[in-house]
């Protein structure tokens, strides 16, 4: 039997304000990201198979 899922915590403080500053500014991504994010993307659909 599963086991139930525990509440999210809730962010206070200097953890709060530093996630909310990420958030709002989020990192650039280089191209060399993307081109490597979409690289694993193709490698794992060709290997997927969904069978319904």
């Amino acid at each position: 039997m599963a086991r139930p899922i525990k509440e999210t915590p809730v962010l206070t403080g200097k953890d709060a304000k530093r996630f909310a500053e990420k958030m709002a500014n989020p990192r650039p991504v280089t191209k060399e990201e993307v081109e490597a994010a979409k690289k694993v993307y193709e490698k794992f659909k060709a290997i997927a198979s969904f069978t319904l």
